[in-house]
């Protein structure tokens, strides 16, 4: 009984020291999707922070792991080894949406949340050289075209797609919808006229405005980077959609090293230096740990879940 106790103690106290020591060895970060898009440019740009926040020790690698949008990489994130050295970027509502179109391997109680990092809310875009000034006028050509009016996105089941969705409900109106591998070649088809409209996020028209018309943002409020864009709320239609792009672990993460994370996550909020990355990229921070981010996947989980339920895509 004894030599049991005194084994037990040995353990708890070997167990908090290696805890203490996190990170002792390099932290992978991996990415469902290719290098260079938004979501990769993203981690990149919060490793070099996160490691100054960890610790003069700690080191952080990216790995790609790109397929089935985001499918892939999602996977691999539930199934590591819970303690702390394999985290994932996790894109909301992408990444649970896919557990309802298809098998997957995941849900929500897959992961332990650390934190969302960026909320960057969708639009509703056209063409500078479109007819279309304002929103109502676009939602009027839309009641007026009985084939609907065609709208690019980058795919279906995310937060483009799902943006479409909802202001179709909203409006009471019809859109032929068009997806794209991905959002760079549906502003190419918006660009290039072979589509009347488009729905993206905020990020994807900065850089843009002589050649894009943003008609809505879809969030609860104007954002400090288009400050002269209104709400789709503004505007009488109650949508709001966009990208939220997060951090997650396997569940069941020891607790001290779960904290350390998340109060490493939480300080970057307040890191100019970060945020002025963000700024460049079309962000803005938006920091949410723990149980409050838990609660925005559930949240962003029943809406796949009801429109897949409405408007099933596959």
């Amino acid at each position: 009984m004894l030599k049991r106790t005194v084994t037990a103690i040995l353990f708890s106290v070997l167990s908090t020291s290696a805890m203490a020591d996190y990170p002792d060895k390099p932290i992978e970060i991996i990415v469902g999707y290719s290098a260079g898009g938004g979501t990769d440019v993203l981690a990149r740009t919060l490793a070099k922070h996160l490691q100054q926040e960890l610790g003069d020790d700690a080191s952080i690698v990216i790995k790609n792991q790109p397929g089935a949008g985001g499918q892939i990489g999602f996977t691999s994130v539930a199934a590591a080894k819970p303690d702390g050295y394999t985290l994932g970027t996790f894109n909301l509502p992408a990444a649970l949406a896919l557990t309802y179109d298809r098998h997957a391997a995941y849900n929500t109680e897959s992961f332990d949340y650390l934190a969302n990092v960026v909320h960057d809310p969708n639009t509703i875009v056209v063409s500078q050289d479109s007819p279309y000034k304002t929103l109502d006028e676009l939602l009027q050509a839309a009641r007026e075209n009985s084939s609907g009016l065609s709208v690019g996105l980058s795919s279906l089941g995310g937060n483009d797609h799902f943006s479409a969705l909802l202001m179709e409900d909203a409006a009471d109106v019809h859109f032929n919808l068009i997806p794209f591998e991905g959002a760079s070649m549906a502003r190419t088809a918006l660009l290039g006229g072979h589509v009347a409209a488009g729905t993206m996020a905020l990020s994807q028209t900065i850089g843009f405005e002589d050649e894009l018309r943003v008609l809505a943002v879809l969030d609860d409020k104007r954002s400090s980077l288009a400050r002269n864009i209104p709400t789709a709320k503004e505007q009488g239609y109650d949508v709001e959609m966009g990208s939220y792009r997060g951090f997650v672990a396997p569940a069941d993460l020891p607790t001290d090293i779960k904290s350390k994370l998340m109060t490493a996550f939480s300080r970057l909020s307040e890191n100019p230096d970060f945020r002025q990355e963000l700024a460049k990229q079309g962000n803005l921070p938006d920091i949410t740990t723990g149980d409050e981010y838990q609660q925005l996947a559930t949240e962003q989980s029943d809406i796949a879940k009801a429109l897949w339920e409405s408007h099933a895509w596959k």
